[in-house]
């Protein structure tokens, strides 16, 4: 909880650092900060405490997926710090940024239904004005309004759903909503409509099929660093409020919502991968493996297991550090020309070849080929899916990986190629080959010792 109110603090502090003219010490006081809710989680692990009248439990749950989050922040300020520290139009961006991590930690330490809606308002707001934020781009400014539009559709999805569930169970504590559907003595046709509609939400935020199709343009008109922040940041914190509120309440009609997730499952993975493998542009390539890593991910809720916990620690922990180190570069190609054709990264091994082997690092982390993260991340997932029977999803889950090593061996390709009219292409600053390289070394690190990870919540 310390660290939810450090955190709050820190983005009013930001809104004011303008006003009182201290924003050159804006980037320090905020690493500062996050490092101490970051201490602060890690010494509340094992507490389990819950606060204000049961709407906030920090249990390790909580705890790890706030760590996570805080950490990729942290990692994220090394591109990032310009928001904190560049000319006025950022002042505000600043703020936003800070605001959304509030509510993404809201999200992951939900133990109420009206907590949960809270966070993610606060999260989606912030999101909203700053996937426009780059007012003289016509895309920055399409991208906002798209999202804006998407993200009211989905929120009337949820507000549906939550209000038929307390019609059914009369709170909106999850605790009592679990012990009532246990129970079985609410109307199973509110419950199950609810359910219906909750889910319908979740799968517009995680960008999963059929609620996809927005993605890409969003992602594509967004400036590169609010970008990120959604690929790792935000993601994150949707998987980790998806499986809260569905494993705690939802399990006894787990037979009617998790055969259909696991077919969305399987569809969002092959969309995702097939789609991104006809992508010139660098950055949709990223928009659609998001989609498809969202697919992996759902193989979690799907199945319920008893790893499922870890596992999507472990995945959105891999699948922020490859996509921190794929957009660094990308965020560097967006500095000299603006060009974000996969075309760019030709010669980049002969320019600069210490980057090339950490993007290549990355790149096998997020196609999933050991030893680096992403393998045992999905090793993990797919553990869960065959003990649940799942074995057509897993089998699907191979094929779409298979497609997806395709498209991620073009970037390679192209890192690898010889192309000497490529001399004058973009160079990563120091800024961001230290970010590339700790993705890269992290990604190692924990493809070496995954269980480090995936053993903190079982």
């Amino acid at each position: 909880m310390k660290a939810l109110i450090i955190i709050s603090i820190l983005g009013v502090v930001a809104m004011m650092a303008e006003v009182f003219r201290f924003k050159k010490l804006l980037l320090p006081v905020v690493v500062i900060g996050l490092s101490a809710a970051l201490t602060t989680l890690v010494m509340g692990w094992g507490t389990d405490i819950r606060y204000f009248n049961d709407m906030v439990y920090f249990d390790n749950y909580a705890i790890a997926f706030s760590g996570l989050i805080i950490l990729i922040t942290l990692l994220w300020l090394v591109m990032g710090g310009e928001y904190f520290t560049g000319d006025n139009k950022f002042s505000e961006n600043a703020a936003l940024i800070l605001f959304t991590l509030t509510g993404a930690i809201a999200m992951v330490s939900f133990s109420d239904l009206t907590m949960f809606f809270i966070g993610l308002e606060i999260l989606s707001i912030s999101l909203y004005v700053l996937a426009s934020s780059d007012k003289q781009n016509l895309l920055s400014n399409e991208a906002g309004l798209k999202y804006f539009l998407m993200g009211a559709f989905a929120t009337g999805f949820l507000l549906f759903g939550i209000a038929l569930i307390y019609g059914a169970c009369g709170s909106f504590n999850l605790q009592v909503i679990g012990e009532t559907l246990a129970k079985g003595s609410a109307s199973p046709l509110f419950i199950q409509v609810g359910v219906l509609m909750i889910l319908i939400g979740f799968l517009f935020k995680i960008t999963a099929v059929p609620f996809h199709f927005w993605a890409p343009d969003v992602y594509e008109g967004a400036p590169t660093l609010v970008t990120t922040f959604m690929a790792t940041v935000v993601k994150t914190a949707a998987f980790a409020a998806f499986y809260r509120l569905f494993s705690t309440c939802f399990m006894p009609f787990f037979e009617v919502w998790g055969p259909a997730v696991a077919v969305l499952s399987a569809l969002t993975m092959l969309a995702g991968n097939i789609l991104a493998v006809y992508q010139k542009s660098f950055k949709r390539m990223l928009a659609y493996s998001s989609i498809a890593h969202a697919g992996y991910m759902l193989m979690a809720i799907a199945t319920m297991s008893e790893v499922s916990a870890g596992s999507i620690l472990l995945y959105t922990a891999a699948y922020s550090l490859g996509s921190l180190g794929a957009f660094s570069c990308l965020h560097a190609m967006g500095k000299k020309d603006g060009e974000e054709g996969i075309d760019a990264f030709n010669g980049l091994g002969k320019r600069q070849p210490l980057v090339a082997i950490f993007l290549i690092m990355t790149m096998f982390s997020l196609a999933g080929i050991p030893p680096v993260a992403g393998f045992f991340a999905k090793y993990y997932l797919f553990y869960g899916a065959l003990t649940g029977g799942y074995t057509w999803l897993v089998l699907v889950a191979i094929l779409s990986s298979l497609i997806g090593v395709f498209y991620y061996f073009r970037v390679i390709y192209a890192v690898l190629k010889d192309d000497t009219v490529e001399s004058e292409g973009f160079k990563l600053d120091a800024g961001h080959v230290f970010l590339l390289l700790i993705a890269a070394v992290m990604s190692l690190v924990i493809g070496i010792f995954p269980s480090w990870i995936q053993s903190l919540l079982l």
